[in-house]
């Protein structure tokens, strides 16, 4: 999805990478895949437990923002 979102394209800014890397992990665990399902899940409870939070769930990051402390779980 990233970009090409029609969320990201109408609400610039105002996304949820959070939910979509969520929804991605429940793929992975659909098709057996636990330890990258375990690997996003970590990634979120990283970035939600730094109070790295979008806007849509009350928190102030912006849609880069979330994104990039998810990668930066991903790949600490």
């Amino acid at each position: 999805m990233g970009r090409a979102h029609a969320g990201h394209r109408l609400f610039p800014g105002l996304t949820d990478p959070i939910g979509e890397v969520g929804s991605t992990a429940l793929m992975l665990e659909y098709c057996g895949l636990p330890e990258q399902t375990a690997r996003l899940n970590q990634a979120i409870e990283a970035t939600t437990a730094a109070g790295i939070l979008p806007r849509d769930v009350g928190g102030t990051a912006a849609t880069e923002d979330v994104t990039k402390a998810l990668i930066d779980a991903l790949t600490a």
